[in-house]
């Protein structure tokens, strides 16, 4: 009887477990557009992400993409400021670009399953094709990094200009 109710126990403690587990997952997404290009980090996941940093990282792409903030740099032809269209309450601070850079980080306070943060801003090319149209194959191998306390994961943009990164296990 011992046995039995021991096993019965250790049999709901892990179901409890099972059913209570949710995972905490991002799509990122760019999107070409003129004048202003689009990146969006969306939540979708199930639980809410905090106290997270993403740093975005466009020096492995394909064609040596940057950020052209300015009229003056690195840049191409027309330039744009980065702004943040959705999710800005999201966020620490609002991220902090140069012209020419590459990098750009996130450092978010909270953001909730479903959510979303995106930004617009001009990248351009400087592997000498159309500099100020990237096509989704021109991201290939740029990177997203999502850390997390002393967690992080790295996943790849594809030529679909599409990456997810599979975050953790959080309980409900």
């Amino acid at each position: 009887m011992k046995l039995l109710l021991k096993t019965l126990f250790t049999a709901a403690v892990l179901c409890t477990g099972v059913a209570t587990l949710a995972h905490a997952d991002m799509a990122v997404s760019f999107d070409e557009g003129a004048p202003k290009d689009r990146f969006t980090f969306t939540n979708t996941g199930s639980c809410t992400i905090a106290g997270a940093k993403i740093l975005l990282d466009l020096s492995g792409s394909k064609s040596g993409l940057i950020f052209d903030v300015t009229g003056k740099g690195a840049g191409v032809e027309v330039f744009q400021p980065l702004e943040i269209t959705t999710g800005s309450k999201s966020l620490l601070n609002s991220p902090d670009v140069k012209d020419g850079d590459s990098r750009i980080s996130l450092d978010i306070a909270q953001l909730k399953a479903g959510q979303s943060i995106a930004f617009t801003i001009d990248v351009d090319d400087t592997a000498g094709g159309r500099e100020i149209t990237v096509s989704g194959s021109e991201i290939a191998g740029a990177k997203v990094r999502f850390s997390q306390g002393d967690r992080s994961k790295t996943m790849v943009f594809g030529s679909n200009a599409r990456t997810a990164i599979q975050l953790m296990d959080c309980r409900l």
